[in-house]
């Protein structure tokens, strides 16, 4: 390339002939230096793609087996923190999510070990799903609400278990197969086992 076209950096920095190639030299490497690193970019870019691309198809592979895992019991359901938000938003549309985010409470309250939080946390926990007409009263009988209360004088972390099993028993026995029919679980299922299949075509 010529060095006497109008604008080449070189001819406003050195007048000499001599000068000339040696500036345009150091300028091609500069060039060089420059479009080799561009050219390497798209290879980085296409690196940290494809790493991406595997991890998410293992979370897919993941997500796969835990769907499908759901219908064998409604304990394997609650074992996965998908399941349950999966199941949470099913019982929304039954208006009955309550019964969840008891059991869910119930959980979290087991784990309390100061006692002092153990007792604000069971009074918060009655008053919000327990107690007649509280604001999310879940379905239990008279007598379990009553020994629920009774339980309340000296808090443990087991004073919600007999409320909290009832509810259980109510969700498997009545919510979860009808979660399992749903559209929704349904189409999450067909697509699970499509993957499943996928995957066993291609190994």
């Amino acid at each position: 390339m010529s060095c006497w076209m109008p604008g080449c950096p070189a001819l406003s920095m050195c007048r000499g002939l001599a000068a000339l190639p040696i500036a345009c030299l150091e300028r091609a490497k500069d060039l060089k230096t420059r479009l080799s690193i561009l050219l390497h970019k798209p290879e980085l870019g296409h690196k940290t793609g494809s790493s991406s691309k595997l991890q998410l198809g293992s979370r897919r592979r993941d997500s796969s087996r835990d769907v499908l895992e759901w219908r064998e019991s409604f304990d394997q359901l609650l074992k996965s923190k998908s399941g349950v938000n999966a199941f949470h938003t099913f019982l929304k549309t039954e208006f009955s999510e309550e019964n969840l985010d008891f059991w869910l409470a119930c959980e979290d309250f087991k784990k309390t070990r100061s006692k002092t939080k153990l007792a604000s946390k069971a009074n918060r926990i009655f008053e919000e799903f327990v107690q007649s007409e509280a604001p999310r009263e879940v379905n239990i009988d008279h007598e379990t609400r009553e020994i629920t209360r009774k339980n309340l004088s000296g808090a443990t972390s087991a004073c919600f278990n007999e409320a909290q099993a009832k509810t259980r028993t109510l969700m498997e026995k009545d919510s979860y197969p009808r979660f399992l029919k749903s559209a929704s679980y349904q189409d999450m299922s067909r697509q699970a086992a499509s993957r499943g299949s996928s995957k066993r075509s291609h190994t």
